[in-house]
């Protein structure tokens, strides 16, 4: 089992950033691949970045540019660094990890006012 708290969500103003955390705890050394995905009312969740324990890094098309993942193994912990952000980045933001079961964050909102 593993368990996701994700923090730093909030309001900010268009082109305004925003870092959010995930950190996980339980079985976290079987954890594979870690990332965000968003949803909002009108959409069906979509995946927003995940890393993987390879390395390798995938970024929506819609974020590519403008956000980071990174992923703090010692701390088993992934940041999603937002920069520029658009009032289409509203959205309900939820941690995911593969351990290699699918496990979820609560959410946290994010909020971009224009």
């Amino acid at each position: 089992q593993v368990q996701l708290v994700e923090s730093g969500g909030g309001l900010v103003q268009v082109g305004g950033s925003l870092r959010l955390s995930c950190a996980a705890s339980g079985s976290t050394f079987s954890i594979n691949a870690f990332g965000w995905y968003r949803q909002t009312p009108r959409k069906q969740r979509e995946l927003v970045a995940i890393i993987r324990s390879v390395g390798r890094i995938y970024l929506s098309d819609s974020v590519k540019g403008r956000f980071t993942i990174s992923r703090d193994n010692a701390k088993n912990t992934v940041h999603l660094q937002m920069n520029s952000l658009k009032p289409e980045d509203t959205a309900v933001y939820y941690c995911y990890a593969e351990a290699p079961s699918v496990y979820w964050g609560h959410g946290t909102q994010v909020t971009v006012s224009s």
